[in-house]
């Protein structure tokens, strides 16, 4: 696509890029006398205010893989695939009541360091080589793919340069300033993107109506593709082997959201660097009502698109521009980038800030949890157990560097996939559920063993390899079980619970480990203001499923 950006659209673009790297930069500045330590580098020197650690989560949760690729999963299943995020809202919830409490209290740096105090150093290392690499060559690369491929079809820059450029802003402060400046910096950010967001919300909800507005233009939407705002998808649908009716409300949507949103580094990292546990746990419920609205950002114009695209009367009305670039049904991630070309002047540059924005501050927040695992995972204790303050910072700052020039090569290499955001959840699934299993058993059954955990996470990839891959190499066979992937992440979770069970029951004959963790009902005791938010994001969240149940 021709770039239709007038020079008022690039100096709000410029304007934005020089905002983020001034504030990154001054956050990241050291205080006179004072050398910057792991703490200050890798947990903000655990000062930040509740309004960052809500505004820092949503940022480094909302990506290219949510922009692009949600939007495309919107424009193809419909308003289905907002689960994602709605369920996060109460799976938020559940981290700030059952896990920080027990997080914070440990005084953690990572994640693989609650497994080696849990269990053992030897499962902290596994886990930490595993989430380096999950990091590099499945999260950053996909970012770095989807972000350069919106100012692809954008501005028509190149791949190879999307991909450099992206990856340089992303360095200039983050590489520097640690989670600092990448946690003031998402403050931001994620002004940037709800504005941008829902501007472009509008304005195509505001095309779809013939300039009606919004409410005309939601009333048109859902009058003229009603399937797409079906919450729970029955098997006659499609879309079903992504988000199998029932099965995302009981099923393994609660693997995926609890694993990300609670043993995930690059999410867990921002809530660990609270002031307090009370402060941690606010920051939350902003989160958790920030997810809330999230659809109505990346899902709606999603769904707007499709129909602009199945409508020749609005396509013809919109002009010859609707045509330029415009996706086919079976290109479900061109959905948003085409949007864009819409806007207007000067909003035009909002809206490609909030996606950059997007891009960028997961990017920062990725690279900023991968170097923590590094360094203090694998370079303190096996490289250089007596490394300096500033030794340890410079290693960060290193494995960072590292890390975004591999991503940097490996992205590219993603093109071709269609729904990115289903195909990133699906690969992921993978690994997760057994993980997941690891965790919750190790958090809250006394009697699990270091041994059964290491059983567990170990059988738990066979498991989902049988679900994934032999209904599609056996499909003939009845021996094999084809079901959606949701189900069979929650399948691979339940049996890895149960192979720790018993290689644990069997080899502690049933007594406590002496690494168990112990909690009294007192751990999980919450503030007033946490509970009342907690509630009210229970009864919205509720009431929206309720409305488009089916």
């Amino acid at each position: 696509m021709t770039s239709t950006f007038s020079i008022w659209d690039y100096l709000i673009f410029a304007a934005y890029g020089c905002l983020i790297l001034v504030v990154g930069l001054w956050v990241s500045r050291d205080k006179k006398g004072h050398q910057k330590n792991a703490e200050d580098y890798f947990l903000a020197g655990k000062s930040l205010p509740w309004w960052a650690i809500g505004a820092s989560l949503i940022a480094a949760n909302i990506s290219a893989e949510q922009f692009i690729g949600m939007s495309g999963s919107g424009f193809a299943v419909g308003l289905a695939i907002a689960s994602y995020e709605w369920m996060a809202a109460i799976t938020l919830l559940i981290v700030g009541k059952f896990f920080l409490p027990i997080f914070i209290e440990k005084g953690l740096y990572t994640i693989p360091e609650f497994v080696e105090k849990r269990y053992s150093t030897n499962l902290k290392t596994i886990l930490a080589i595993f989430w380096i690499a999950l990091y590099v060559f499945v999260n950053l690369a996909s970012v770095l793919y989807l972000g350069s491929l919106a100012l692809e079809t954008i501005m028509g820059i190149p791949m190879v340069y999307g991909v450099l450029g992206l990856a340089l802003f992303a360095a200039a402060y983050s590489l520097y300033g640690g989670l600092s400046a990448v946690a003031w910096t998402d403050v931001i950010q994620v002004i940037f993107l709800v504005l941008g967001g829902l501007v472009t919300s509008y304005l195509a909800l505001s095309a779809v109506s013939d300039g009606q507005g919004v409410l005309a233009g939601l009333k048109t939407v859902y009058e003229t593709v009603p399937e797409k705002f079906v919450m729970i998808l029955d098997k006659s649908n499609p879309e079903y082997k992504n988000l199998p009716g029932l099965g995302v409300i009981v099923g393994g949507l609660w693997v995926a959201n609890l694993y990300y949103w609670g043993f995930n580094q690059y999410i867990i990292q921002r809530t660990l660097a609270a002031k307090s546990l009370r402060e941690s746990q606010k920051g939350i419920i902003l989160a958790a009502f920030l997810k809330i609205i999230i659809p109505a950002i990346v899902v709606v114009p999603g769904i707007a698109a499709y129909v602009m695209v199945k409508d020749t009367e609005i396509l013809s009305r919109l002009g010859e521009t609707a045509l330029q670039n415009m996706p086919s049904l079976e290109q479900a991630d061109k959905a948003y980038p085409w949007l864009l070309q819409f806007l207007p002047v000067g909003l035009k540059g909002v809206a490609f800030a909030a996606l950059a924005a997007a891009v960028v501050s997961s990017l920062a927040s990725m690279l900023n949890s991968t170097s923590t695992i590094f360094t203090m995972d694998i370079y303190k204790p096996y490289i250089n157990k007596k490394a300096s303050d500033k030794a340890t910072v410079n290693v960060g700052r290193i494995s960072a560097a590292v890390a975004l020039i591999i991503a940097s090569i490996m992205a590219p290499l993603l093109g071709g996939i269609d729904q990115a955001f289903q195909f990133i959840q699906e690969y992921t699934g993978l690994v997760s559920p057994g993980i997941l299993a690891v965790f919750i058993l190790g958090l809250f059954w006394k009697k699990t063993t270091n041994r059964g955990a290491i059983a567990g996470a170990l059988v738990s990839i066979p498991i989902a390899l049988y679900f994934k891959v032999a209904p599609n190499s056996w499909s003939q066979s009845d021996f094999f079980l084809n079901v959606p992937f949701l189900d069979q992440m929650g399948y691979t979770c339940l049996l890895s619970m149960l192979v720790i069970s018993l290689v644990s029951l069997v080899q502690n004959k049933g007594t406590d480990d002496p690494r168990a963790i112990p909690v009294s009902r007192k751990t999980f005791t919450t503030s007033p203001k946490f509970n009342i938010g907690a509630f009210a994001v229970m009864i919205i969240t509720s009431a929206i499923y309720a409305f488009f149940w089916s």
